[in-house]
């Protein structure tokens, strides 16, 4: 067949990484705009330069729509499937995609066999309009699908397939879309997660994925930071900015992301200033998140769920961050106020043994951002008073780990295979930057130490970091692991007379280079 004239030769696509794909279809769709986005062809979507029809979508718009060509929807192929949890993971599962053009009626088939998808639900369209710079970027339109699924039974897996008029995923010749996913069980069992933070699109953040199927979580923490669209990450519209690379993270990603939920948060270079509010209209076009934070119109990656005995909790902060103020109190205190109600509900629930908060921006770590002081000054004192078990950030593209902290300073060390006690010790804090994009150092006065490689000392220095107004290095006590490469964190959540905690940090190799516990009152 010949290669559609907007597309990459076949032959020379199999040579490509996903990044390489991207920047021949930049190019080429700088020089002369064609019908599909950039994604969408770099995934080797349609067989042609055509997709959607003129009608209007349906559901919530997120922008005003640009006009879309007039075609078959039987010619536009879903992609960069991903789901994610709704406030009730045993109950809700939110299904969401993407397509090249607008199409009408999307909808989710779903059911308890892949041959029995009779279920139908009507899916949303948010369509997302980025205007061109010249000689930058061409205008682009992407179209994002979501679909609600509520009343779902705990502890089932379900088969579903997304689709619109013209493209049913139930049909023979479109079976092979079909996937799948389960809920949380109805009562706490044992059960795995993975998490990391800043991602983007590359061979390393490719195999980070591979890594993490391996792990067979039951759901994945994203730690902000996901695309890197952004490229600059300071949250203005002077950022270098380039929408295309979410067709490709989206299609990097669906291999896992459409039978594991994908649980973001916001980082820095998530700020995207060209859509409002606040630069998240992006990320509210995109995901669809649990909607129980302080505001899910205006801060969508503030959320908290349980599953089994643990309590998730996802933070936004840019809110707070000192180093980067883009959006330094944007909430006006409001997403402060909720988490210290939201981590004593948890801390209250007899169903929940641990508490685990997530977010990017670094409470402590020696790397290259080093700690936020906005961070430590509004929520490590709530931390403390509700005695959260685990702290997992992103930012430095590192993994680092610290002893239990307790007022600021060492509770207790915490060595590689050792158990800690947050009732008693403190806190231990986790980075786990190494999802993907390119790798950051430590200070010649911290050198790595991680399994099979300890080099345990007194104290270590660290990187400037923003205090107040002010940027200022320390030596400090509480770093005591630190690996300088692509990695990933997974947390086995056991339950029982003495639940625990089993938390291991990976290689991309799969080698284990940290590992300890969290035990509560042992």
């Amino acid at each position: 067949m010949e290669t559609p004239d907007c597309g990459i030769p076949p032959e020379l696509a199999r040579r490509m990484t996903m990044a390489e794909q991207y920047e021949y279809l930049r190019t080429r769709l700088t020089r002369r705009r064609t019908l599909v986005t950039a994604g969408a062809v770099a995934g080797g979507l349609l067989t042609g330069c055509a997709g959607g029809d003129d009608s209007p979508s349906p559901g919530r718009r997120t922008t005003p729509p640009s006009p879309t060509p007039s075609v078959s929807g039987s010619v536009v192929a879903p992609f960069g499937r991903h789901l994610a949890f709704g406030a009730d993971p045993k109950t809700q599962m939110r299904i969401s995609w993407q397509v090249p053009l607008a199409v009408k009626k999307p909808y989710v088939r779903v059911g308890t066999r892949p041959d029995d998808l009779g279920r139908r639900i009507e899916a949303e369209i948010r369509d997302l309009h980025t205007p061109g710079l010249e000689g930058v970027r061409a205008a682009l339109d992407q179209f994002y699908v979501h679909a609600a699924l509520d009343t779902l039974r705990p502890g089932t897996t379900y088969y579903y397939g997304v689709g619109h008029d013209g493209f049913d995923p139930a049909s023979p010749g479109n079976r092979g879309t079909i996937g799948s996913f389960r809920t949380a069980p109805a009562a706490p069992e044992r059960f795995v997660f993975t998490a990391f933070g800043d991602q983007g699109v590359s061979q390393a953040a490719a195999a980070n994925d591979n890594l993490l199927l391996r792990e067979k979580p039951a759901f994945h923490l994203h730690a902000g930071d996901i695309c890197y669209a952004n490229g600059n990450g300071r949250g203005t519209k002077e950022d270098g900015y380039d929408p295309a690379f979410w067709d490709l993270f989206l299609k990097q990603n669906e291999p896992v992301a459409k039978s594991v939920p994908w649980m973001v948060t916001t980082g820095n270079h998530d700020m995207e200033a060209w859509y409002s509010p606040d630069g998240y209209g992006g990320q509210l076009a995109r995901f669809s998140l649990p909607d129980n934070g302080f505001d899910p119109r205006t801060a969508p990656g503030v959320y908290a769920f349980t599953y089994g005995n643990v309590g998730f909790v996802a933070l936004d902060a840019n809110d707070v961050s000192y180093e980067i103020p883009a959006n330094l109190g944007y909430s006006g205190g409001r997403q402060t106020a909720w988490l210290d109600r939201k981590l004593g509900e948890l801390r209250a629930s007899s169903a929940v043994d641990f508490v685990v908060v997530f977010f990017h921006h670094c409470a402590y770590s020696t790397s290259t951002h080093a700690s936020d002081g906005g961070v430590r000054a509004q929520w490590l004192p709530l931390f403390a008073k509700h005695q959260v078990d685990l702290v997992i950030n992103g930012h430095n593209h590192v993994y680092e780990r610290t002893d239990a902290i307790r007022d600021g300073e060492v509770g207790r060390p915490v060595p590689i295979g050792a158990s800690t006690d947050p009732t008693r010790d403190g806190i231990v804090y986790v980075t786990a930057g190494g999802g993907g994009r390119d790798l950051y150092g430590f200070p010649s006065g911290a050198p790595e130490s991680y399994e099979g490689h300890v080099r345990d000392r007194e104290s270590v220095e660290t990187f400037r970091w923003t205090k107040s107004q002010k940027s200022d290095a320390e030596t400090v006590e509480w770093s005591r692991v630190r690996y300088r490469g692509f990695s990933l964190l997974s947390v086995e959540a056991e339950t029982g007379t003495r639940p625990r905690l089993k938390v291991s940090a990976l290689a991309q190799s799969g080698e284990r280079i940290d590992h300890f516990e969290v035990r509560r009152g042992g």
